[in-house]
C-alpha cells in the first residue's frame, strides 16, 4: 500500500460467534495492519437470510471497542447501528499520516 493509504476492516455481530474468535480477529487483523475497526449488529435483511443468533448489548459494543482500542486500532467504531462506512469523515483526520 501507498503511504497515507488507511486500512480499515468491519465485522458485524451476532451470528454465533464467541467473544475469543472476535478477540483473535483483532488479534489478526491488527497483524497485518489494520488500523480502523468498525463493528455492528447484524440484521437480517430477508427471511431468506440467516437469522440473528443474539442481539448485542450496548454495553457489551462498548467493551468490544475497549478491547480493539487496547489492541493499537487508531480509531473504533462499535455499537449495534454501525456499519462498514460508519462516520468515515470523521476518523479520516484521526488516522491520517
Amino acid at each position: 500500500l501507498g503511504p497515507g493509504v488507511v486500512t480499515k476492516s468491519g465485522v458485524m455481530l451476532g451470528l454465533g460467534e464467541k467473544g475469543t474468535e472476535l478477540f483473535q480477529t483483532m488479534d489478526d487483523l491488527r497483524e497485518v495492519g489494520c488500523e480502523v475497526l468498525t463493528m455492528g449488529q447484524y440484521l437480517r435483511p430477508t427471511p431468506k437470510h440467516l437469522p440473528v443468533v443474539e442481539y448485542i448489548t450496548p454495553e457489551q459494543f462498548s467493551y468490544y471497542g475497549d478491547i480493539a482500542r487496547g489492541k493499537g486500532f487508531l480509531y473504533v467504531a462499535s455499537g449495534p447501528l454501525v456499519r462498514s462506512s460508519y462516520h468515515a469523515a470523521d476518523f479520516h483526520p484521526m488516522v491520517r499520516r
